[in-house]
């Protein structure tokens, strides 16, 4: 587990930009289990959570198409609600930091993190952003 001083910072970009933390396994499920489109970001450490995830994922909101409801879980240090969320993925390995789009409770779209990885903060926004035209 990561030291909390070491994530607080990395959780309060997205809680800023909207996203509801979940740390529990039961959080997840309810998180899921409401109607409409729901974005789960796995946050993480990694340089490419800072320079490309979390960017990404906030850019991706600022269009009129977007997710009903914004959620993260972090990857070493929310282990309940991390392993929760990775099983609703399935059949996508663990991956972070990754991103997942669910409606109605069901995956629609993911970015794991080979998608991330090497991509620049606008081409994940925009990959989110064709999810978000054809699901939201």
């Amino acid at each position: 587990m990561y030291p909390e001083e070491l994530v607080k910072p990395m959780r309060q970009e997205l809680v800023d930009a909207g996203f509801v933390e979940l740390h529990s396994e039961q959080d997840v499920e309810s998180a899921l289990k409401k109607e409409g489109t729901t974005l789960v970001m796995v946050n993480s450490v990694c340089g490419c959570a800072a320079g490309t995830a979390r960017p990404g994922a906030i850019a991706s909101l600022q269009l009129d198409k977007k997710p009903n409801n914004l959620t993260t879980v972090f990857a070493g240090v929310d282990v309940e609600s991390t392993s929760k969320a990775r099983e609703m993925m399935v059949p996508f390995p663990p991956s972070s930091p990754s991103i997942a789009l669910f409606k109605d409770g069901q995956l629609v779209h993911m970015l794991e993190r080979h998608h991330i990885e090497g991509r620049s903060a606008d081409m994940i926004a925009a990959n989110l952003a064709g999810a978000y035209e054809e699901f939201c």
